[in-house]
């Protein structure tokens, strides 16, 4: 019941240390003078993806791979297929042609990179380096870009909220202050979250990379999924879907590449992760290329696509832990079955789009 119990306080301590780290971070990026897409791609998504860092670096610190493994694959896998989904169901999400064009195509490479340095079983301390510069490359264009870009948006002073009335040197200091307190829950949270997981997983007799796929990855996604669904609800879909983007990014980036260099001999990798959710979090991202290509959005109908493929997902996961009977008819199934009609159905929509764009041209 203990463990219980502070399962749910390190989740809770996640979820309103990022919270806090996400409002002060994106008051001081408006004062920065930062578009929505850029603070959903960078500041939120950084802030919603700290419980993430917070986990593998305290994971890294203990000599628990796994989990610091499982809860980057695991997350990004639930970012795109679950979030994106849900956000999806509630209204049709519009992507932006710079998420096409750039952003998911960088994806795409930094997960390809992300694989191939895992496939020898170990991600070095300079490939992690090599990583989190990435990021800093990366972010900085972002930026540049957007302040390059940028038409400040019409005064709103009857929509402000108490921070946003403030002069900007308060503005500027009550912001750090909440930033401050957000990253300090973030660490106690963390060191929670991780204790208990573990003594669950030897509870259950589950592995850590199941726990880390799982319940570790879900938990500290949250912020996404508070921010995404409340974001699509509002009409700010460029916060939703950049949001996951961003924070996918940032996960394979910062949160691998910094726990890379943190841990003393790199983080080990190990064949069941290599074997089947490397790859599986390598397809679900390639497949974001596609869907968002069709119309320049992601339509209900594919958001239940992304959201059941995510609950077949983890069925494979709950089976493959207790070893169940049933595993290697479900897998025939997934793989043989879903597997080719998920592919037909986004090819035939990316012609069909295709064509629709060709006829339009004329």
């Amino acid at each position: 019941m203990e463990t219980i119990i502070f399962l749910i306080l390190g989740l809770f301590a996640l979820i309103i240390g990022a919270d806090l780290l996400v409002r002060g971070s994106s008051i001081l990026a408006k004062i920065a003078g930062l578009s929505p897409l850029i603070i959903g791609l960078t500041i939120v998504a950084l802030g919603t993806s700290a419980p993430e860092l917070a986990i593998n670096i305290q994971s890294a610190l203990i000599n628990k791979p796994d989990i610091a493994v499982g809860n980057v694959i695991g997350s990004n896998i639930f970012n795109i297929l679950f979030i994106l989904g849900i956000s999806a169901i509630i209204v049709s999400l519009v992507v932006q042609k710079q998420l096409i064009r750039f952003d998911i195509p960088i994806l795409i490479t930094v997960t390809f990179i992300a694989f191939f340095m895992s496939i020898d079983g170990i991600i070095e301390r300079f490939e992690g380096l090599i990583l989190f510069t990435g990021l800093i490359i990366y972010t900085t264009y972002l930026i540049y870009q957007s302040k390059k870009n940028y038409i400040a948006p019409e005064d709103t002073a009857g929509k402000k909220g108490f921070i946003d009335n403030q002069k900007p040197l308060i503005k500027a200091f009550l912001s750090l202050f909440f930033m401050l307190i957000g990253l300090g829950l973030l660490v106690h949270g963390s060191n929670w979250l991780v204790e208990t997981s573990i003594q669950i997983a030897k509870q259950l007799g589950v592995s850590e990379l199941i726990i880390g796929l799982t319940i570790i990855a879900a938990g500290t996604s949250l912020p996404e999924v508070a921010t995404s669904v409340v974001a699509a609800f509002k009409g700010e879909k460029d916060i939703a879907v950049g949001n996951v983007i961003g924070s996918n990014l940032f996960n394979l980036m910062a949160v691998l590449g910094l726990t890379a260099i943190i841990a003393p001999d790199g983080i080990a990798v190990s064949r069941a992760a290599l074997s089947f959710d490397f790859p599986f979090m390598l397809a679900v991202t390639i497949a974001c290329l596609p869907i968002f290509f069709t119309g320049n959005m992601i339509s209900r109908w594919e958001g239940w696509m992304f959201f059941c493929y995510y609950v077949a997902y983890t069925l494979f996961l709950i089976l493959d832990s207790m070893h169940h009977d049933l595993l290697p008819l479900y897998s025939g199934i997934l793989f043989l079955f879903i597997t080719p009609i998920v592919i037909t159905t986004i090819c035939v929509t990316v012609w069909r789009s295709v064509k629709s764009r060709m006829h339009y041209n004329k």
